[in-house]
């Protein structure tokens, strides 16, 4: 992988300025991150925002920031909030980056349940998790919530998964699970269903509830009259 190809990886259809960034976790492995433009833009995921949490997903720290060209946005902030690093570096092919992806499994209930005691919760003690499938139904990829200092720096789990499909190159979906521990209903919340509704909004998400009840929807019924706009962007 080099940078040049991880770039191409960038949602960035309003800007038209992919960033990247890499991640190196307290134990050694490399999180790549791209940014996530949405059509709300102060949901767009940073993709040092997006590293970092995928690194904190996998139960490492965040040591280490490799960046390209110009420093991204709120790396001041992530490397304050970890006490790593930051570091221009213009070659990024000899570091055996993290593969994202997971077989998909037989039963999502079951790896939802389990992903639940890997989210990084120290405000809430909400934990939420999450599964996407690509459109092949071939593979998929998890998310946890993921909260830091900052409240509105954390990310929920359907984003997380989301990012680090994203990162890996997919960006066609099937459908998408969520699953909670506590409260009567698990949904995605309004912020997930903005971002959602911008990758995949014709296909389902399911929903495991913390009272053992499920149910499906498609992610467009979950924001009627969502803003979207062919006019956004630079030509």
């Amino acid at each position: 992988m080099n940078w040049i190809n991880l770039k191409k990886r960038a949602h960035t259809p309003y800007s038209k300025k992919p960033v990247v960034c890499v991640v190196e976790g307290d134990r050694g492995d490399f999180f790549p991150g791209v940014r996530i433009e949405n059509v709300s833009f102060p949901l767009t995921i940073s993709a040092v925002q997006a590293a970092c949490s995928i690194c904190l997903s996998y139960q490492q720290i965040p040591k280490r920031i490799l960046y390209v060209d110009e420093a991204p946005s709120q790396l001041e902030y992530w490397k304050n909030e970890f006490d790593c690093t930051a570091e221009l570096v213009s070659d990024i092919s000899s570091f055996k980056l993290m593969d994202y992806r997971s077989p998909v499994p037989s039963t999502k209930k079951e790896v939802l349940v389990q992903l639940l005691s890997e989210a990084v919760i120290p405000n809430s003690d909400f934990p939420v998790s999450a599964i996407i499938l690509n459109k092949q139904e071939d593979v998929c990829f998890t998310g946890v919530n993921i909260e830091v200092s900052d409240w509105a720096k954390g990310l929920c789990a359907e984003r997380i998964a989301l990012a680090k499909a994203l990162a890996s190159g997919i960006n066609d979906f099937a459908n998408i699970s969520v699953h909670t521990l506590k409260g009567e209903f698990s949904s995605p919340c309004g912020a997930c269903r903005q971002v959602l509704h911008e990758h995949l909004p014709l296909s389902k998400v399911e929903l495991f509830h913390a009272d053992a009840t499920y149910s499906e929807h498609f992610i467009i019924d979950l924001l009627p009259f969502s803003f979207t706009s062919k006019n956004l962007g630079k030509l």
